[in-house]
């Protein structure tokens, strides 16, 4: 919903929307329309205040982003609550997923001066009179389109990194969930005394496209494929570079030596923690024939009680964006359709705000289902004859963002097979709490990665220099090289590189 108010400064007419608690609909906030000029003037901001923190020593920077971490967790009650009301997704969740988020701000903060400061390269015998080092610079002013889901956790893995590396950023958080965005920036200006380095642009799509548009210097998006794609196209105007996560059609594997009942523990967690709404969560389950059955009375019986409601007994809750009601409504009612097993909830589980889980066995693999993204908690549980089978079916997707392997004898071995930026073994979703690695995806799942080393430098453009320590022996950037100078660069070549390799 939104409004259009008179601005008692400038009387500027001003255009407004709600954000709602998708649990009861009850008003969590009103929250302003940025236009484009307002896209325009914040990037303008932020190019001012880079001139400062992108000028700090990484120790100094670390001091404030470890300030800001410490805010945010003597705070941690207060966030979670606001993130409750605007996703409606239970304290718990909402908590854990802000403790994760204080872990990558504080791992981004002590290791950027370690990943990015210079450091020195070989220059190799050639060039053996030079001193060469590289070193990675901030590229300016970032720019952050965060989902809902998630609404501390992943934009942090954009936002924190950045300015680690030394950027100002300009974040764009989902209008289902503007005032969690709005609070994450107005801790960080307390820390930083009042500086443009972390600003916050509300609104809806066009919003979003401003910033894709405005002269920002590289954009961080998580969000659908379909969106992904006209942010890219967005972003070219400008060549602005871009990092897209785009979700996935995860899977999970139970190999015959798997233990049951915690493979099952996994799936239930990943396919129904968040409602389903977990980008890195479990959509499809691949289990050995020879185990299926068990591992069906195991998660029968785990899944036994879980529930969605608003309740405080209820450990799932609702459906953030309501448009995808229709999304899981449809592939559940195609899979049936096709000949899959209702083994748990079913075409009568999809309400007007709650979905209730849903488990469906022997789903035909050319079912939405299986080949598209349902983003609720919903899972496709089928049997295979061998772990070959499994990873072939697996990959036969044109997502590729994560998954998991259960077994207790080949789990590195199915893991190195998956086609997949992030493959967690007998455990599920264990690499997003890592700092320290990177996270991603291929194929249809987007490209560029976030946290960890890679996400460091994601955020920044290598600087290579070189200096003279002595004269050359032999002065080949010269009109003055001489023919016997190139019969000696050639004769040297050939020593260096022209004998047989043996490969070992």
């Amino acid at each position: 919903m939104s409004s259009t108010l008179e601005h008692s400064d400038t009387a500027e007419a001003v255009t407004t929307f709600d954000s709602l608690d998708p649990a009861t609909g009850d008003l969590v906030g009103t929250h302003r329309v940025c236009s484009a000029a307002n896209v325009d003037a914040a990037v303008g901001r932020a190019r001012d205040a880079v001139d400062w923190w992108g000028n700090l020593s990484f120790d100094d920077r670390a001091d404030f982003l470890l300030t800001w971490r410490s805010v945010i967790t003597r705070r941690i009650a207060q966030l979670a609550d606001l993130s409750h009301r605007e996703t409606g997704k239970p304290h718990g969740d909402a908590q854990l997923e802000i403790v994760l988020a204080i872990d990558h701000i504080a791992w981004a903060a002590k290791n950027a001066k370690k990943v990015l400061g210079p450091r020195k390269v070989s220059p190799g015998l050639l060039m053996t009179n030079q001193a060469a080092t590289v070193a990675y610079h901030p590229l300016g002013v970032i720019g952050v389109i965060g989902p809902w889901n998630y609404p501390v956790f992943t934009p942090m893995g954009s936002i924190a990194y950045a300015l680690a590396a030394g950027n100002a950023v300009v974040f764009k958080p989902s209008e289902y969930t503007p005032g969690v965005g709005q609070w994450l920036a107005d801790s960080f200006r307390e820390v930083v005394h009042g500086r443009d380095v972390l600003q916050v642009v509300t609104g809806l799509g066009d919003t979003g496209n401003a910033l894709c548009r405005a002269r920002i210097d590289k954009l961080a998006f998580t969000g659908s494929g379909r969106t992904g794609k006209k942010v890219m196209a967005a972003c070219a105007e400008n060549l602005t570079p871009v990092i897209i996560e785009a979700g996935g059609k995860d899977a999970l594997i139970v190999d015959e030596d798997a233990d049951l009942p915690k493979a099952a523990e996994a799936a239930l967690w990943g396919g129904m923690s968040n409602a389903g709404q977990t980008c890195i969560g479990t959509e499809r389950v691949y289990v050995h024939e020879k185990v299926f059955d068990a591992f069906m009375t195991e998660i029968l019986a785990q899944a036994d009680g879980l529930r969605a409601g608003s309740d405080s007994g209820a450990q799932i809750g609702p459906i953030t964006m309501p448009s995808q009601l229709d999304v899981i409504r449809s592939h559940i009612d195609d899979a049936v359709a096709r000949g899959a097993k209702v083994a748990l909830g079913g075409p009568g589980a999809v309400g007007e705000r709650f979905v209730q889980p849903t488990i469906l066995t022997h789903v035909p693999e050319d079912s939405t289902e299986i080949t598209e993204e349902t983003f609720g908690p919903t899972l496709a549980i089928n049997p295979v004859a061998s772990m070959d089978e499994a990873v072939r079916l697996t990959n036969a997707t044109d997502y590729g963002l994560a998954g998991a392997v259960f077994s207790k004898a080949n789990g590195p071995s199915i893991a190195r097979r998956i086609r997949s930026g992030m493959t967690s073994i007998n455990s599920v979703i264990a690499f997003a709490a890592v700092p320290g690695l990177p996270f991603g995806g291929v194929g249809q799942s987007g490209f560029g990665r976030i946290h960890g080393p890679d996400g460091l430098r994601e955020f920044t453009y290598a600087k290579a220099t070189t200096r003279q320590k002595f004269a050359p022996m032999m002065n080949l950037t010269s009109f003055t090289r001489t023919a016997a100078t190139d019969g000696k660069v050639a004769q040297l070549i050939t020593l260096l590189h022209g004998g047989k390799q043996t490969l070992r």
